[in-house]
Formats: C-alpha cells, sequence, structure tokens
C-alpha cells in the first residue's frame, strides 16, 4: 500500500483533517521514530474545510503510539488480586453474555452500566446504545461527554430547544469580537487558535476578550485579559449585561420577535453593577466596561468556550448566561457571531448525535420523551415501553452504585476513569468493590486496567473504518489503513457479537460499519442533526461534511430509502450555521433567556484550605496520557508534572521555584515541583490534569477535586477545589524528583 489516506486526528474536538501514508514508499527513505522504528507518516490535509493543512504536535506524532503498549487479546482473572490470564474470544464474549444474563435477571438491567467515550466512533456509539437502552431496557451508558461538554448540551437545549453549537470555524476569520471564557484554546484547541489569532493580526480592529484566571498562551494574544477570581463568571457575564442594557446596546426588535423570558433576566442583571461586579471578580471597573463597550460597539461577536466554563457546579446556568448575551444583542445566526462551545473529545459531538448520555436517545432525542422513545423503539423493532422512561446513572451514579451494590456489572470502554474521574481515592475505593468490570481499551497497562476482571483488546484509529463529528458539526469519514494488532476488535463488533450471543441476532446483523452508520443516519431524519444525506460513501466522495445534511426532499437517503419531504428546519440544509432565520427548536420557535444569579464555587476557599486549585491541559499532552506519554516527542516537551503559583504567594510560604510541594484538599494530598510565575492570579494555584498513577508518584491532580455537579447537566466542578500547600524539605524533593523521572 503505497496510497494516501485521509482521515481525522484522534484528539481533540477540533477535528483536523489528516493524511497517512506508509513508512516505506517508493524512492523514499523509511520513514521512523527517536528509536529506528518505522512508522507511518502524517501531514494535514489541506483539502479538509476545519483545519486546512494545518496541524498541531500531538496530530503530527499520532502514527509513533500505534504499537506502543497495545493490548493484544482477551485476558481474564477471577479476582482483583489475580493475574490475568489469556483466553480466547469465544471464552471471553461466553463469561461476558452470561455474567450480563446473570445481573439482569437478578438485580434487573438497571444494574448494568456502560461508560464510553469520545473516542468512539459514531458506529461505536450507536451500537452501544442499541444494546444497552434497546435490547437490555438499561438507559445506564454514559460517556466521559459527562465529564466534558455536558454543561453545553443542557445549555443549548434549554436556551434552543436542541443540542448543537451554531456556528462554523468560518466564523473565526469573520468576527468583530472574540470572546474567550474558560478556554485555553492555544493550547487545548490549537488549530482553532492558529485561525483565529492569524485573523486578529491582520485585523487590529478586531477585538479579542480573554476570561481566564490565568495569563495563558491564549491570554497573551488578547486585546483585554480578565484574571477574574475563580467561580465568578456568571458574575461577570452578568455584569457585562448590566452596561449593554444600561448603554442601550441591546436589540429590541430581537428580543421581542425571536426571544422569551427577557423580563426576569433584566430583573437579574439590574443588581450586578460595575461596583459590585469588578469587587467580586477582583478586576478593575475600567477593565469590565471596556469589555462591554468591545461586546456593544461590534456588528458580529463570536463567544467561545470549554471546559473552564462547562466543568462547575453552575456549568449550565454559565453557558446560558454567555448565550444570554448574544440573545440581548441579536449576535446569533449570521456570519462571525454566535454562542460556540469547543469540544473536548474527537467525536464527543457524534457521540451526542447518537445518544451517548444517560439521559440521551439518537437523533437529539430524550429518554424522558415518550414520543422521542417510541420513535427509536420503531426504528428498532421493539415492542413498545421497551426503552425505559427513566434517565440512566451518569458516570458518578454508577461510582456511587458500585459503593452500595445497585451496580453488578460495569463496562469501560475506551476511557480511563482511575485517573479522569473526580475525588480519586473514593473512585478506585468503589472500581476496587466492583463485581465485575470489563475494560475494553487499545492500550496496556493503564491505571484503569488494575481494576478489571476482563481486558478486551480495541482497534483504534487507523485500524477500523467509522465517522466523527468535530465541534462545527463537520462530519468525516475515518478510513482504516492498517490491521489491527493480535486480535483486536472495532469497538461497535464487540458490542454487536454481544448483542447476538444474547439472542438478539436480528438486530445486530451488520456486516461492516457502513451499514451501522446507514441504521444511525435513519434515526436522524426530521431531527435538527438530520444525516440522513450522509453515508459512508457520500462521505468518501465528497469529503467532510456539516450537518445538517437531509437527503434531498422526496429524494434517497444514504442507504437508497425513499424519504418524504423534510419539515421546516431553524437553518436551511446547506446552512453552514444554525438559526439563520431566527426561529429556534423550542415549542413557539423563541430562544429563552435563562436568568441566574452566581452562586460561587460548591468548595470556596477559607482558613484552612485558603488557595483555589484549578486544573488544565498542557499543549504536547492529552487528557491522561495512554497516547502521548508513550510518545517520545510530546513526553519530552511536558516530562512531568508541576504546580503554578504566583510569586507573592510564594514568598509567603517560602516556597522555591522548583521545590517539592505537598497539595492537600479535603479529600487527598498531592506532590507536584513549583513553578513560580506571574502567569497564575495570588490565591489560585494550577496543576495539568494528565499524570495517573502510572506516569508520577502522588501527583494526579483529581485526587483532590470534589464530586459535586451542575443540578441541570450534572457535571462535575473539576476545575476548581479548595486546597492548602506545604513546602517540602529539599531532600524530599530530590528523592521524589528520581521517583517521578523513574516513571517516564
Amino acid at each position: 500500500m503505497t496510497e494516501v489516506t485521509k482521515t481525522l486526528c484522534p484528539y481533540c474536538g477540533v477535528g483536523c483533517g489528516l493524511e497517512v501514508s506508509p513508512p516505506a514508499q517508493p524512492g523514499k527513505a523509511t520513514h521512523r521514530d527517536g528509536q529506528g522504528n518505522p512508522i507511518w507518516r502524517v501531514r494535514g490535509d489541506k483539502a479538509h474545510p476545519s483545519s486546512q493543512g494545518m496541524v498541531c504536535v500531538k496530530g503530527a506524532t499520532i502514527a509513533e503510539s500505534l504499537d506502543k503498549n497495545r493490548l493484544h487479546y482477551p485476558m481474564v482473572r477471577d479476582s482483583l488480586d489475580q493475574k490475568f490470564r489469556r483466553v480466547s474470544w469465544d471464552e471471553a464474549f461466553d463469561l461476558i453474555t452470561k455474567r450480563i444474563q446473570t445481573v439482569r435477571f437478578t438485580q434487573g438491567p438497571e444494574a448494568i452500566c456502560m461508560y464510553g467515550s469520545g473516542q468512539f466512533q459514531t458506529e461505536d456509539y450507536y451500537i452501544a446504545q442499541k444494546l444497552l437502552k434497546g435490547c437490555l431496557g438499561s438507559n445506564n451508558f454514559d460517556a466521559n461527554s459527562r465529564l466534558c461538554m455536558s454543561s453545553a448540551v443542557a445549555g443549548y437545549i434549554q436556551s434552543f430547544g436542541a443540542d448543537g453549537p451554531p456556528c462554523c470555524y468560518e466564523d473565526l476569520e469573520l468576527t468583530d469580537c472574540a470572546f474567550l471564557i474558560g478556554t485555553n484554546t492555544a493550547e487545548c484547541h490549537p488549530i482553532v487558535f492558529n485561525r483565529l489569532e492569524k485573523y486578529h493580526k491582520r485585523n487590529r480592529k478586531v477585538k479579542m476578550i480573554v476570561v481566564d484566571p490565568r495569563r495563558t498562551p491564549t491570554a497573551e494574544a488578547a486585546d483585554l485579559h480578565l484574571a477574574i477570581r475563580p467561580g465568578t463568571d456568571i458574575d461577570l457575564l452578568n455584569g457585562i449585561a448590566h452596561l449593554l442594557m444600561r448603554w442601550n446596546y441591546i436589540d429590541v426588535g430581537f428580543i421581542d420577535d425571536c426571544t422569551s423570558n427577557f423580563p426576569a433576566y433584566a430583573e437579574v442583571i439590574r443588581h450586578y453593577s460595575p461596583e459590585i461586579v469588578a469587587d467580586r471578580c477582583g478586576i478593575d471597573i475600567k477593565d469590565l466596561e471596556t469589555a462591554a463597550r468591545y461586546w456593544g460597539e461590534s456588528q458580529r461577536v463570536l463567544s467561545l468556550w470549554s471546559m473552564g466554563v462547562n466543568q462547575s457546579s453552575e456549568g449550565t446556568a454559565k453557558v446560558r448566561t454567555i448565550i444570554n448575551l448574544h440573545l440581548m444583542t441579536g449576535q446569533i445566526g449570521k456570519p462571525g457571531a454566535g454562542p460556540f462551545s469547543l469540544t473536548g473529545q474527537p467525536n464527543a459531538m457524534g457521540g451526542r448525535e447518537a445518544g451517548g448520555l444517560a439521559h440521551l436517545l439518537p437523533g437529539y432525542r430524550l429518554v424522558k420523551n415518550p414520543q422521542h422513545r417510541a420513535e427509536v423503539e420503531e426504528i428498532w423493532g421493539l415492542k413498545r415501553g421497551q426503552i425505559s422512561p427513566n434517565p440512566g446513572l451518569t458516570a458518578w451514579d454508577m461510582i456511587t452504585g458500585l459503593e452500595d451494590g445497585t451496580v453488578g456489572l460495569l463496562w469501560i470502554a475506551a476511557t480511563n476513569p482511575a485517573v479522569s474521574m473526580p475525588d480519586l481515592e473514593r473512585t478506585k475505593a468503589a472500581l476496587m468493590r466492583s463485581p465485575f468490570t470489563i475494560y475494553q481499551d487499545a492500550y496496556y497497562p493503564t491505571e484503569t486496567a488494575t481494576y478489571a476482571h476482563v481486558l478486551l483488546p480495541a482497534a483504534q484509529w487507523s485500524e477500523k473504518t467509522g465517522v466523527m463529528t468535530n465541534s462545527e458539526r463537520t462530519v468525516t469519514l475515518c478510513r482504516a489503513f492498517r490491521r489491527p494488532p493480535g486480535e483486536a476488535k472495532a469497538d461497535w463488533e464487540i458490542f454487536a457479537e454481544v448483542g447476538r450471543r444474547l439472542g438478539f441476532v436480528g438486530e445486530f446483523a451488520f456486516a461492516n460499519s457502513a451499514e451501522v452508520y446507514a441504521e444511525f443516519v435513519k434515526l436522524t431524519r426530521d431531527r435538527p442533526c438530520d444525516m440522513t444525506g450522509l453515508s459512508h460513501e457520500q462521505l468518501r466522495s465528497q469529503g467532510p461534511t456539516q450537518w445538517p445534511h437531509p437527503a434531498e426532499e422526496m429524494g434517497r437517503t444514504g442507504d437508497g430509502e425513499k424519504t418524504s419531504p423534510h419539515h421546516k428546519s431553524p437553518s436551511t440544509p446547506s446552512s453552514k450555521r444554525l438559526y439563520t432565520n431566527l426561529r429556534f427548536h423550542t415549542p413557539d420557535g423563541r430562544a429563552r433567556f435563562g436568568a441566574y444569579h452566581s452562586r460561587g464555587l460548591a468548595e470556596p476557599p477559607d482558613p484552612d484550605y485558603p488557595f483555589v486549585l484549578t486544573t488544565g491541559r498542557l499543549y504536547g499532552h492529552w487528557h491522561t496520557l495512554t497516547r502521548t506519554g508513550r510518545i517520545e516527542k510530546t513526553r519530552q516537551m511536558h516530562p512531568e508534572p508541576f504546580i503554578e503559583i504566583h510569586p507573592r504567594d510564594a514568598a509567603r510560604l517560602e516556597i522555591t521555584d522548583n521545590q517539592l510541594v505537598e497539595v492537600r484538599s479535603r479529600r487527598s494530598k498531592t506532590f507536584f515541583p513549583a513553578k513560580i510565575t506571574k502567569a497564575i492570579a495570588p490565591g489560585t494555584v494550577f496543576v495539568p490534569m494528565h499524570w495517573g498513577a502510572l506516569w508520577a508518584d502522588n501527583a494526579e491532580a483529581n485526587a483532590l477535586t470534589h464530586p459535586e455537579s451542575c443540578p441541570d447537566s450534572l457535571q462535575p466542578e473539576l476545575k476548581a477545589c479548595a486546597v492548602q500547600l506545604i513546602p517540602v524539605t529539599a531532600e524530599l524533593t530530590v528523592n521524589a524528583k528520581v521517583s517521578i523521572a523513574a516513571k517516564i
């Protein structure tokens, strides 16, 4: 094979197009990594609309991880204190199906849980939903989108009547004012930021506002950096709204014709005067006024946000309060304007489309809606009432379910909760109590494998063909270009085989992933995410395509089936943006204002724990190091964890640069080398969240965090908790550094 394969980067939700070619090509030296191993060549795909040929260091080095520490065959053990033994797939499938049936008929289907990931392709997500929510009658499928994007989902649904970011990447180069809050875009979504930064530099009248307690590389590029205190986002947003109202920078016609609940919102924001807001947020009044003036004087305002907003006990309220600013100024449904969440995982959007959270069903449907359940049951050929009307357990509910014995079987796939979940010591103790855990992943070892009874080898990016959807709703076909190592199988194939062995033969009679996708798109017909015009064949021939993309009126779907005329949508089928006709997916067609007072942090600092710890990602690493920790270049970029401390706080505690610091919360303690920097606000400290127990000693950021969550999205507040800092002696610092170095 010498031809180039077009695919998608499997890291973040930017969704950069890649072109991959074999290590050996005629007339060229074999492409090798630093150890001399042949590796596939990776470059940016200039034809991909989202990334235009750009690629970050993670995407450029992705091929180096493909053959490192892979899980090659199924393994099982009877208890967690035993060693794994190799078994055949037949043995593994028999063990799993017997255990599922036992739990199903003794504890009920609600005792069966699966925790998945935005690393899934849409086909993987879809088959998992059909197996659990349809055939088994358990809505207990949740994904790490619960820790990532569920506040954005809830905010869009409550404000607009449906999920789905209304903007596109083209808006990055059309806006007058970019408002970035709770996102270090330069490091976490670098290609999005590259597009925005280039445009910003060329157009000096364009303003960029960055809201972040840290002076990140993103903030360095801003015209205005608002280093607010953690937990004061809603204060700031309501304060901007107060000034927009005072200065008459509002679109009265849009508010009257296209929205509801504005009076309640207006009553809330009148309490957020500049003096009150500046004091609460810890910023200057003039900076608050500058932000409001930038917004008010701009014709096209684009807001961008990510985990710093979503991972909060008031995450949904924050999302809706951002959207409120767009609604009061009419900044939506037009080029260069609108609220735009930046997705964390490469296919978290596809997971939302396929129903991949405990309260969702495929096609942007809700478990609680009887009509939605009936529609899915009809297409799946199930009897009425087969799908439970009760939302399933969230990721954290699964942990507490292990604690109280209500969870009898936990199936984890393509994610690493033994590092990524909050309150890690409690999480690990619960995982240790699990009666039966199946862990399905491409790599071994990982931290979560420690808690598994069954290990299943999964094919990953490059080894299976399927679809992913990025942050701007662009759907890309990711084609396989190499065989899975050993006995690894695609995730959807594993789920489908278990379904067949449970007796649901007809429901899982798929020959390939193209057939799976063809069935899935039927469930999007006449839904906000209509993709009935898409198929593997269409995506292969026409390239990445943005939804909505319904089949042509009275035309044919991707699988050749006749369609009826699609209903009128809030966007035309060819629209890059949603809500261009200013009609929304609510019953009255109006967008809804949400009126929220700020509640602040779930765990604010106090005299015993006087610092606010915030966590985040670094440019060269990804989530829990399962891939990037095994790639030499990215590992060297960020060789060890650290804690950022402001010089004023460091001086008071007599902490010097590089000295080891003990960090304690109410739940656990960790140790990090100090990085003294003015880039962090006084009273706040920062640690990266990547390092788990395999990669460093006692440096797990989420050992410190708590599980308190947003009441609407049920997303934990991973971004902030109260901690104390204790400097460690020089001798212990040296010993700890040696231990960390030995790990990596």
